[in-house]
């Protein structure tokens, strides 16, 4: 009971407790996962664009994107970006006549590096939906002269998105993940708070014990909400069987 009850005061909100410091850092991982994998739908968006057009060296360019960045360490990445976006900044200093260290913001980083290495993950989903959708419901639309932009809104879209969204949440789990690699860049998320905290009090078990909780509700949260939409968006298809 004392055991429980000092770990409670340790990651409780009293003047002694880090909870208030792990719940924040908890929703910066949340915040940077989003914003990293928002970005990485966008541009998986398009290089799924890339790779389903008729002309062959936007294929090779998205085939090349897509073998690179699931072939290269996601932790290298986030030091090309840091580093990288880092001397680009000090460049710019330098033509305004400042010439001393400008830091890449590290939640920008951490959004570019996350959103970069998920669109090639991401493509390759939307690219299987699309291949899901049957030809025979285009052909359809063809028809009737349905013209590209409303058959892509209309028919298109809906079905890619409802086919996608299981990738896409084994997708966004490994967005969430990663995540923790962006402590090297300074970010105070959940993971770099975990280790300030049991460097602070010598209790790292307590903490990275902690950690592993938050981590798993996100988890469970998010899992619940891909199942409701994967739920809801096949809904009409369920009563069709």
């Amino acid at each position: 009971m004392e055991l429980i009850d000092g770990y409670l005061t340790l990651v409780g909100f009293g003047e002694t407790g880090w909870g208030a410091l792990l719940l924040a850092a908890a929703a910066m991982t949340l915040g940077v996962s989003v914003c990293g994998f928002l970005t990485g739908t966008i541009l998986g968006s398009v290089i799924t664009f890339m790779q389903l057009s008729r002309y062959m060296l936007l294929r090779w360019l998205a085939d090349g994107y897509t073998t690179v960045l699931r072939g290269v360490p996601d932790l290298l990445v986030i030091y090309l970006f840091y580093f990288g976006g880092s001397a680009f900044l000090g460049y710019l200093g330098g033509l305004f006549g400042y010439h001393g260290f400008i830091g890449m913001p590290a939640f920008l980083t951490g959004t570019l590096a996350l959103g970069v290495v998920s669109a090639a993950y991401q493509s390759e989903v939307f690219r299987g939906a699309f291949k899901s959708v049957a030809s025979g419901e285009l052909e359809a639309a063809s028809a009737v002269g349905m013209r590209p932009w409303p058959k892509f809104r209309r028919i298109i879209a809906p079905l890619v998105l409802r086919y996608a969204i299981p990738g896409l949440g084994n997708t966004w789990q490994l967005v969430l993940k990663e995540s923790a690699l962006i402590s090297v860049t300074g970010l105070v998320e959940l993971l770099r708070q975990s280790q300030i905290a049991a460097g602070s009090t010598r209790r790292p078990f307590e903490f990275y014990l902690t950690a592993v909780v938050l981590y798993l509700i996100i988890t469970w949260a998010s899992s619940m909400t891909f199942h409701r939409l994967e739920t809801r968006t096949l809904r009409g298809t369920r009563r069709a069987l």
